[in-house]
């Protein structure tokens, strides 16, 4: 058997494939709510990773102009979600005039999501267009963007806020980022001007606080989560005892979906100028290991009784206590082993729901 170096998204040198065989397949066929698949080398790639994994169907925010290559990988098990041209330098027109074009090209593919990217951090972007308002959900080329959305029947995805880990650090400035709290204000009035089906990315930007996204849920009926951002959740829903997330889950059933946040790129299969303890893959090897680590922790999550460290380096731990920890430091994964019944609901029957409302 040939050894696996250490990598930055496999710490314990661990052969996904045979580790995917361990698992079997998944409860219910996997429909992966978020991703960002591009690159039609890496999306072949992450198609075999989708058959190890039991992961039938992908929502992803591919760029429009390749689609037709990234569908062709994926032997069309994908769905689209609308996204600006981040690549633009002209961020007025990105996130104003040309979205309008751009969604309407998306749904032209058949999608039927519009994502709107609207964490702490869009300040910086804003401001480097001259407002720094330029990406909230109230901004007025925001709201027409929504009102076209909502005009050809689709629903809206969005990430609205950080790990917690980042407000101690990243966003100290409560003045210029505002806190945590202050993030959900422009959300819960979106949520209300727009009443079709929404997503908030990543459990809704706060996996920290299950009461707190009770709430959120209990007030908007139109409000969906992903799980999305693999790194995040293995560290913060690790910490939640397993009776209180899985009472969390059954208060709200079919409002839980499924996401990794993946990201995939032709550079991936690039070798590095500079090789070393790199934290992005550098060949075709490489690459399909990083794909799979993610969706080997976030199953060992959701269906084990594992409890150890996580296979994937996690630097939030560093950025926050660097006298503890180094970059490649993980924190505890400790599984959930969740009933079967709630394992399809989260893994398959939520997503599909949620795209039947839209279709």
């Amino acid at each position: 058997m040939q050894e696996i170096s250490p990598r930055p998204w496999n710490r314990h040198g661990l052969d996904y494939a045979r580790e995917a065989t361990k698992l079997g397949a998944p409860p219910a066929p996997i429909i992966d709510a978020h991703s960002h698949i591009n690159g039609p080398r890496a999306a072949s790639i992450f198609a075999e990773v989708m058959n190890l994994y039991g992961i039938q169907e992908v929502w992803s925010m591919t760029w429009v102009e390749d689609v037709d290559e990234v569908r062709r990988a994926l032997d069309d098990r994908i769905r689209l979600i609308a996204v600006p041209n981040f690549r633009s330098t002209d961020r007025r027109r990105a996130f104003g005039d040309d979205y309008l074009d751009r969604i309407r090209l998306y749904h032209e593919q058949g999608c039927r999501i519009v994502k709107f990217w609207a964490a702490p951090r869009s300040v910086d972007i804003g401001e480097e267009a001259g407002d720094s308002t330029l990406m909230r959900l109230d901004h007025p080329d925001r709201i027409r963007a929504m009102e076209l959305a909502t005009d050809l029947g689709m629903g809206i995805m969005t990430h609205i806020a950080d790990p917690d880990t980042w407000f101690k650090v990243k966003y100290a400035d409560h003045q210029r980022y505002g806190t945590k709290a202050q993030q959900y204000d422009q959300l819960e009035a979106s949520l209300e001007r727009f009443p079709v089906p929404w997503i908030a990315a990543h459990m809704g930007g706060w996996p920290e606080d299950l009461t707190f996204l009770d709430g959120l849920l209990d007030r908007h009926p139109n409000l969906h989560l992903d799980t999305s951002a693999t790194k995040w959740m293995i560290r913060e829903l690790s910490r939640h005892p397993r009776q209180e997330l899985l009472a969390f889950l059954e208060r709200h059933p079919d409002r839980i979906l499924f996401g990794s946040d993946i990201v995939t790129s032709d550079d991936n299969l690039k070798p590095d100028e500079e090789p070393g303890d790199t934290p992005t893959a550098s060949s075709p090897g490489e690459a399909r290991d990083l794909y799979a680590s993610r969706y080997y922790a976030l199953r060992m999550l959701w269906e084990s009784g594992h409890h150890g460290e996580s296979p994937i380096a996690d630097p939030d731990l560093c950025m926050v206590d660097p006298e503890s920890h180094g970059p490649n430091d993980a924190p505890l994964l400790d599984g959930k082993a969740m009933p079967a019944d709630t394992l399809r609901r989260v893994y398959h029957d939520s997503a599909s729901r949620f795209m039947h409302a839209l279709t």
